[in-house]
């Protein structure tokens, strides 16, 4: 079953997305255990990300050999964990987590490539910088912080039935990847689009999508919290 659901959503993405960019799959595995990601590896999964620190560390020594991303809630005090053991922290939610990401790339001698994270319908419950912040916030961390990379956008999108609401905020997000990537900022991602709503993403520009329910059915939260 989880090789079927690989091999479809593998040809519902291999023509790219509307604008003819290739799209990066990437596996959200968070609650999977370390068997079920390497029979998505085996499958065709190149990518795969976890949401917690905690999981990425239980896991990291397990896995078939793999592009990491980390895709969660980064906290400063668990940078530490993830920074230089990842090819894309897409999580960066604020100037200040990107100087903490940065100062401890520096130690290492690493340059970490992440992308900003957009909170995409402007809600109080989700992070992000909002649309009004979010250019001025790219430039900061991209203009200030000499080991970081900025590659790109992540969104967070509003849970919605609605695919027009969705498509026009995709659209939007998509023009601000365009405007900063024309201005000569090094993006190669613009991750946005879920299980629920990736074909949306796809219709109106994105090139990177974060895929769980979609491969690997339904989470078992358990007693994973």
């Amino acid at each position: 079953m989880l090789n079927e659901k690989v091999k479809t959503v593998l040809d519902e993405i291999k023509g790219g997305n509307n604008l003819g960019e290739k799209i990066t799959l990437v596996a959200a595995t968070k609650t999977q255990s370390a068997e079920t990601i390497n029979s998505a590896i085996e499958s065709g999964i190149t990518v795969v990300a976890e949401n917690r620190v905690q999981e990425f560390c239980e896991k990291t020594e397990s896995l078939l050999p793999c592009r990491r991303h980390f895709i969660g809630h980064l906290q400063t005090n668990k940078v530490k964990y993830i920074v230089g053991k990842v090819e894309l922290i897409h999580s960066v939610d604020s100037f200040h987590l990107a100087a903490a990401i940065n100062d401890l790339a520096a130690k290492k001698g690493v340059v970490q490539d992440i992308l900003v994270e957009i909170n995409a319908g402007d809600e109080e419950s989700k992070s992000g910088f909002s649309f009004d912040d979010a250019e001025a916030g790219v430039k900061e961390i991209a203009n200030s912080l000499t080991s970081v990379r900025v590659k790109g956008l992540m969104a967070m999108m509003p849970i919605s039935s609605d695919g027009d609401y969705l498509a026009t905020l995709f659209d939007k997000v998509r023009a601000l990847y365009d405007k900063l990537k024309n201005e000569g900022l090094p993006f190669t991602y613009l991750s946005m689009g879920m299980s629920e709503d990736y074909k949306i993403a796809i219709a109106h520009g994105s090139n990177t999508i974060r895929l769980g329910t979609a491969l690997f059915g339904k989470r078992n939260y358990g007693g994973n919290n």
